[in-house]
């Protein structure tokens, strides 16, 4: 049996992240999605495997937000 194709909704649902982080990452990181029409649709093993392999990993692309200043 072949893998279903997930949606972007179903991809937040799996993940636990905003649909503003799934484009993001397409865009700047390259999440593993697949341009169907006007659609992405994503294979969930590839994205777990992209994940694992430190894809989503906000120091290592340093998209993490900037530490604020501690108070005195």
């Amino acid at each position: 049996m072949t893998e279903p194709w997930v949606s972007v909704e179903q991809l937040v649902e799996h993940l636990g992240v905003t649909r503003d982080s799934i484009y993001r990452w397409i865009s700047r990181r390259g999440l593993p999605a697949h341009r169907v029409g006007r659609l992405w649709k994503f294979k969930v093993s590839e994205v777990d495997e992209w994940i694992r392999g430190g894809g989503a990993d906000e120091e290592k692309h340093g998209d993490a937000a900037p530490a604020s200043p501690r108070k005195k």
